[in-house]
């Protein structure tokens, strides 16, 4: 009988083993929080699609903030949810709007501490949901748009964004926000490009966290789940627009994208673990169907192993507290 020369098994042993040869290493430093914060609420309101998930109310965007600093995370993305909206969303842009006076006061309480991103988009903020001014036929205009996101980005920036992140998948949006930040002055505030932002089905939740308006669906202006060689395209534009960073999102069904925007991309590669893919594992791990904890782990080092230096997920602090308890 002859045995193999190669055995890889021996670097696979034991737990200290594995964790001296891994490939790819979690750091709170790489994730980042997207959190929800309503108008008016005076104690946070739970998500029932999005269980263990919150809408907080000022102050508790405060504490969960705190609890992310402390943990080391690598920011927060914040979504603001107002009591009204309007066609254009005129509460986006406006200084004393609940996405704006929420980005100051995390400003006020962390300054240069914890990096605050903000969503820059739309579809919170109007009567129709969806990510941008609407024609008279109804559909998207894109150019009217743009100004709108310009006007946002200022709001933003004056408000302590350190980054906004453009969702909206409108043609030259990146440009469009990066000429007027630079034009008021506002040039340290960077940009994260939602890039390759798929119209998914994986948002359902997310409707229910920012309580959507939205009729019909996204996809004249969100990508076509079936195409790939798009994506770095989308990519491309956006870096050469000014993208201090670039984004895939949904991250899961999505790796070969997330590898090849890795591969080519000379900016920061983020990837967004959407509503949808928290719920499944939460609601299959509270059937008993699967272990949620490394179910938990193997789909964000997944992420990670596929090309993402950050990932924005649901899970963020939890799995910061794991890694700090030494359980990761």
């Amino acid at each position: 009988m002859t045995f193999p020369i190669e055995r890889p098994r021996r670097l696979r042993q034991s737990p200290a083993m594995r964790r001296l040869v891994a490939e790819t290493r979690l750091h709170p430093a790489g994730l980042v929080l997207p959190v929800f914060v309503r108008e008016g609420l005076d104690q946070p309101h739970p998500i029932s699609s999005l269980p263990g998930v919150v809408q907080h109310s000022r102050a508790s965007l405060i504490d969960a903030a705190r609890e992310a600093y402390l943990l080391g995370l690598g920011g927060v993305m914040v979504f603001g949810v107002p009591n009204s909206r309007d066609a254009v969303g005129s509460g986006a842009s406006d200084p004393d709007g609940i996405l704006n006076v929420a980005i100051a006061d995390l400003k006020g309480a962390f300054g240069d501490d914890l990096i605050v991103m903000a969503d820059l988009c739309l579809d919170e903020f109007t009567d129709h949901g969806h990510c941008g001014v609407l024609a008279a036929n109804g559909a998207v205009d894109n150019d009217a748009t743009l100004d709108r996101y310009a006007e946002m980005a200022i709001s933003l920036a004056h408000a302590g964004a350190d980054i906004v992140g453009t969702s909206g998948m409108m043609d030259g949006q990146v440009g469009h926000v990066r000429t007027a930040l630079d034009d008021v002055g506002c040039t340290d505030v960077a940009i994260l490009a939602y890039a390759a932002k798929y119209a998914s089905a994986l948002y359902g939740p997310f409707r229910e966290a920012v309580d959507s308006q939205l009729r019909g669906d996204r996809r004249a202006y969100q990508q076509d789940v079936a195409n790939r060689r798009e994506a770095s395209r989308e990519v491309r534009l956006d870096i050469e627009e000014g993208a201090d960073m670039v984004m895939v999102k949904p991250a899961g069904a999505y790796l070969d994208i997330l590898r090849e925007v890795a591969d080519v991309s000379d900016v920061p590669v983020a990837a967004y673990q959407v509503s949808g893919e928290y719920a499944m594992i939460e609601a299959a791990a509270e059937r008993g169907w699967i272990d949620r904890d490394r179910a938990i782990t193997e789909s964000v080092t997944g992420i990670h192993r596929a090309g993402a230096d950050i990932v924005l997920t649901y899970w963020a602090a939890e799995i910061a507290r794991w890694i700090s308890e030494g359980s990761l």
